[in-house]
């Protein structure tokens, strides 16, 4: 089992974005000297949701900053890049770290950043599959050259090429965040692992697992690649002596970050959508997720894994919106939990 954070800069409020991104990298930071195996960024544009507009560029960062942990991002949203840029970004990355980047990817939503980048809502609702071949390609072949409906142009070579690396693996390693029957399979084709959400629970994460193993099977991925899949399940970590007062952290900080962040995301299209209830959503999340004790936190993950058979967490350890409590939580959570899982 391998335990990361999940980094979204989030801005409380009261907060500005620098403060956010300052707390962003020090729980990186302090990531890596709590013994955690990674450390996983979020992207978000123009809300105070999250604060990072760009998880490649803070990945590259954090890398440079650090020396053992690995840094993914959870995710990269493609529909609003170009997949032979991400790509390239991707592999410079992967060389230069040793290897230890993790790009993960998604389809995003519906928001105005398609308008702002010009992608526009045809990238969003049917451009994904072509835009995640064409960046999968370049990760894995020395020239490529495209002639689909969003993407064309004549056959240029890979560089960097990231098989070239001197590192344990021929490439960086691509995660792909599934919250849909059509992203799993998607993704089981392809033989990516899943990244699956904090607002689920273990029961709905072992049918997306169950699922991709059957899609997986039915593309005729190799069976060791589809048993030795690190899929991995993002969630909530807050620590503390009593499980009330855990919880009654969260509920206190998180509701007013969640009304203000969600409440500013802007559809491109004008469609209507409902936003969670912000103070039920933090409830649902401590329920779910390792909110409590040392110990109880160790049994939720491990009960986790053994339903689920994910490997692997992207822990928000930021949910108090406070630098020094995040640092203490990152903390507690390698030398109180971690132990007790290995």
């Amino acid at each position: 089992m391998r335990v990361g954070s999940f980094v979204l800069a989030a801005q409380f409020p009261g907060q500005g974005p620098g403060e956010a991104l300052h707390r962003a990298v020090r729980s990186a930071e302090v990531s890596e000297q709590a013994g955690l195996d990674a450390v996983w960024l979020a992207e978000h544009h123009f809300v105070p949701y999250g604060t990072c507009p760009s998880a490649v560029t803070l990945a590259a960062l954090l890398l440079g900053r650090t020396r053992r942990i690995r840094v993914g991002t959870a995710v990269s949203v493609l529909p609003t890049a170009h997949p032979v840029a991400l790509g390239e970004q991707a592999a410079l990355l992967h060389l230069t770290s040793g290897g230890r980047f993790t790009l993960g990817v998604g389809r995003g939503g519906p928001w105005v950043d398609l308008e702002v980048f010009g992608a526009g809502l045809e990238a969003y609702e049917h451009g994904f599959p072509e835009s995640l071949d064409l960046l999968l390609r370049w990760l894995s072949e020395p020239a490529v050259a495209a002639s689909g409906e969003r993407f064309s142009f004549r056959e240029v070579p890979v560089v960097p090429r990231p098989s070239e690396a001197l590192t344990d693996t021929p490439g960086p390693e691509v995660v792909l965040a599934c919250t849909s029957p059509g992203s799993v399979r998607l993704a089981a084709e392809r033989g990516l692992p899943m990244l699956l959400g904090m607002h689920v629970g273990d029961e709905e994460k072992a049918e997306m697992v169950a699922m991709w193993r059957r899609c997986a099977r039915a593309a005729g991925r190799p069976a060791e690649e589809i048993m030795g899949a690190a899929h991995v399940s993002a969630g909530v970590c807050q620590l503390a002596d009593r499980r009330t007062d855990a919880a009654e952290t969260l509920l206190k900080a998180m509701p007013g970050w969640l009304r203000q962040g969600l409440a500013a995301h802007v559809t491109v299209d004008g469609r209507a959508r409902a936003m969670r209830d912000p103070y039920a959503y933090t409830e649902l999340l401590c329920g779910l997720h390792p909110v409590g004790t040392p110990r109880l936190a160790a049994d939720r993950l491990a009960a986790t894994s053994e339903r689920t058979g994910i490997s692997r967490f992207a822990l928000l350890v930021e949910g108090s919106g406070d630098l020094a409590a995040t640092e203490e939580n990152l903390r507690r959570l390698g030398t109180e939990v971690l132990p007790q899982l290995r």
